[in-house]
């Protein structure tokens, strides 16, 4: 499979479309899914975006017939678009009668397809690190973290899983390579489903824009990742996805913390649904980013 390249643009912008929650479900309440589909559709031709990420919980797995079709109808929105489009897994991707490796599989027929299954040595499926590319030659200019947040934590600790230690050590390594590579630290972003226990306390410090409409539904775990962002120093900014009533942003520590929108109709949540989008600068540690709503507004 020949990857696609991501490079900035001549004018020095970079897009990406964040999707979350789409919750497809195909079968149950079809005229949920169409809603979902077409809005999907109609945000890519307002964005026109570099790359679209979908964030987790592509497919309702429990409720869903056959999810290996259901995966792919999804994908299919990004491959008419003619976009190239990177993915990690939700908690509830893999829930039933399919697993994420089944999943990572589908995938690998995409052309436009840049997720990568990740080391086979540490948890989960898809951890991976995209480059972005200077427009006028072949230095890169910045970096895209992709973790898998997995799905729940043992009875024991209850709640949801954590990202654990070796995909922590994982991102150390990846970007110490990224720094060694181009002398010096590229600014970058991080994508994850589950948001980690600082949510929480960005929502607390006040700095933040944007609704809290429930409970942050992170780990009972910390496991570092946040510390290991902020030590590493190249994350300016992560996204989540997973509370469909939470759409804020916030910094911490200098380091953005955001969700995305909810997608999906065929899920709870009282937000209109819709997109984050994210511009990146070539060469500058800055973004700007707004949610792109159903009915074509702007937040």
């Amino acid at each position: 499979m020949n990857k696609q390249r991501l490079s900035f643009h001549a004018d020095g912008t970079f897009k990406i479309v964040q999707f979350t929650d789409i919750h497809l479900k195909d079968g149950i309440e079809p005229e949920r899914d169409a809603r979902t589909l077409a809005l999907m559709e109609r945000i890519l031709i307002i964005e026109q975006p570099d790359l679209i990420v979908f964030s987790g919980d592509l497919i309702y797995s429990e409720e869903t017939v056959d999810p290996k079709a259901t995966f792919r109808r999804v994908i299919e929105i990004a491959v008419q678009a003619g976009t190239p489009f990177a993915v990690i897994y939700g908690n509830h991707d893999s829930e039933k009668g399919v697993t994420r490796e089944e999943l990572q599989a589908i995938l690998a027929e995409y052309e436009l397809c840049m997720a990568e299954a990740g080391p086979g040595e540490i948890h989960g499926t898809g951890n991976y690190v995209l480059p972005l590319f200077n427009h006028a030659d072949d230095r890169e200019s910045g970096a895209l973290y992709f973790v898998d947040s997995g799905e729940y934590a043992p009875a024991a600790i209850g709640g949801y899983a954590w990202i654990h230690s070796d995909q922590v050590a994982w991102y150390l390594q990846e970007s110490a390579k990224n720094r060694e590579r181009n002398g010096g630290v590229l600014p970058a972003l991080a994508f994850m489903h589950i948001p980690i226990p600082e949510y929480q306390e960005v929502w607390q410090s006040g700095s933040v824009a944007g609704r809290k409409g429930e409970m942050v539904c992170c780990s009972k775990v910390n496991s570092g990742w946040f510390a290991a962002m902020l030590e590493a120093g190249d994350v300016m900014a992560a996204f989540a996805g997973h509370d469909h009533d939470n759409d804020y942003i916030g910094v911490l520590h200098g380091i953005t913390l955001a969700y995305g929108r909810v997608t999906g109709h065929n899920t709870y949540g009282a937000l209109q649904r819709g997109a984050r989008v994210i511009q990146l600068t070539e060469g500058e540690r800055r973004f700007e980013t707004w949610i792109r709503q159903e009915d074509g507004s702007v937040v």
